[in-house]
């Protein structure tokens, strides 16, 4: 049934708190492959003022974070030896829900799993919810998972 899934975390432990199921799913579903993924939004810059970055600048900084959110996810990765089973990391820049939207349709996921924080009304309306744009949006099934702490708020 799932034999590929994506799992996106944004290098918080409350994003992690999914990684046990991940693991359940492994072992139940004989998944092929896990996609660990990680979407990291490029840095705006002002180019007036004197202490303005220049463009070189920010693409520095914006490879270093990229590559510093590659190094999280191979450290995730490890986690993951379960035979028969392949961990891919991928780093995205740009729009977090759009990159793991086009990600799970070019690359026919079967299930795309995330924690979520339990937020709702104005804290949701004015944080935003990845995972709510995600449900709404993506095209192949969304498991979330409540963190373990998250917060009631009815």
């Amino acid at each position: 049934m799932y034999k590929k899934i994506m799992v996106p975390l944004d290098g918080s432990e409350l994003a992690e708190s999914v990684l046990p199921h991940v693991e359940a799913l492994i072992k139940a579903f004989n998944i092929k492959v896990v996609i660990l993924a990680r979407v990291v939004e490029p840095t705006r810059y002002s180019r007036s003022g004197e202490d303005a970055f220049n463009a070189e600048d920010m693409e520095k900084w914006d490879a270093s974070r990229k590559s510093s959110a590659r190094d999280y996810l191979e450290k995730i990765a490890k986690r993951f030896k379960h035979e028969g089973t392949t961990v891919h990391c991928e780093v995205f820049v740009g729009k977090v829900t759009e990159n793991l939207i086009d990600y799970a349709e070019q690359n026919i996921i079967d299930l795309i799993i995330m924690a979520t924080h339990g937020r709702s009304g104005v804290s949701r309306w004015v944080l935003g919810s990845v995972a709510d744009k995600l449900l709404r949006s993506a095209s192949v099934p969304v498991l979330m998972i409540r963190a373990h702490g998250a917060k009631s708020e009815i």
